[in-house]
């Protein structure tokens, strides 16, 4: 049996035509939607959900695309596109009831959930980012040989056909690469977990690729759009990160301030599994959030 999250409900919910989410549900209290980032599922949040779930109604979606969500083809460049993903976010909170709440997303998660907070300021009232600058950011600041740790980002950044093919020839090797290196305590994700996230992302290489392919196209768009437009992040936001800007040579802080007005950023001493790794920093993290 797979592993789940202790004490949580499971249940698919319709958020689109023809996609319903796989959502992890449990606790009571404020709302609380929280995103997984790649190469992972819901389960990422297991340590943190079950902390926060004593205070919060707490939401664990897979995304769109990912686990046991539904996969849809993307057959217009925007199945995947991060404002089609974080309306899939508003639409389930608002399905559980909740047309107001906070939102954390990690890694591809906090990319949706920063552009849930961009179309939906009046449905998020908190945001936590960990570990990712937004799409504009993330590509600006890839330069020379020090992009190569990014190289995903430009494989899946191809045209349909090549990188699924690549990927989908030796998947877990593939994805188990990225468990590997980022993690800097590797029994932060023990085997039955690795062997979920494995198996999720095998069985998702299209609906992957799909949404990385969408962050070097329909998101930057957006993004260019926003940032012409002058509109920023409103809510209170926080910032959790690996100290990227020191390696990559830029300032992270300078960066997220032209995103968010109200903003807390730190950066952390684990790994980029921070929610895994170091759970009990991400859960007072969220709490202060909540608090301001």
């Amino acid at each position: 049996m797979e592993p789940r999250i202790s004490g949580f409900d499971y249940q698919r919910v319709p958020v689109a035509e023809g996609v319903a989410l796989n959502a992890a549900v449990g606790g009571s209290g404020s709302p609380l939607v929280l995103l997984h980032g790649f190469p992972q599922t819901h389960l990422m949040w297991r340590h943190v959900a079950a902390d926060l779930a004593a205070d919060h109604t707490v939401i664990c979606p897979d995304l769109r695309g990912y686990g046991d969500s539904d996969k849809p083809a993307d057959t217009d460049g925007r199945a995947y596109a991060k404002r089609t993903m974080a309306a899939d976010v508003v639409a389930l909170a608002a399905a559980l009831g909740h047309d107001r709440f906070a939102l954390a997303g990690h890694d591809r998660g906090a990319l949706v959930a920063i552009r849930a907070g961009l179309d939906h300021p009046g449905a998020v009232t908190h945001l936590a980012s960990l570990d990712v600058l937004p799409t504009l950011d993330m590509w600006d600041v890839m330069h020379g040989v020090s992009a190569s740790v990014g190289f995903h980002l430009y494989l899946m950044a191809q045209r349909p056909g090549l990188p699924e093919a690549l990927i989908g020839a030796e998947p877990d090797v593939f994805f188990g690469h990225f468990l590997d290196v980022w993690a800097r305590d590797p029994e932060a994700i023990p085997a039955p977990v690795r062997a979920a996230y494995l198996r999720a992302s095998r069985e998702a290489v299209p609906s992957i690729v799909a949404d990385y392919r969408a962050s070097a196209g329909v998101d930057v768009a957006d993004d260019e759009a926003d940032r012409a437009a002058g509109r920023t992040l409103s809510m209170p936001v926080t910032v959790l990160q690996q100290d990227w800007g020191a390696e990559l040579g830029f300032d992270a802080l300078s960066r997220w301030r032209e995103w968010a007005r109200d903003l807390h950023h730190a950066t952390v001493s684990c790994g980029h599994f921070m929610a895994e790794e170091d759970p009990a920093e991400v859960v007072k993290a969220l709490r202060a959030l909540l608090a301001r």
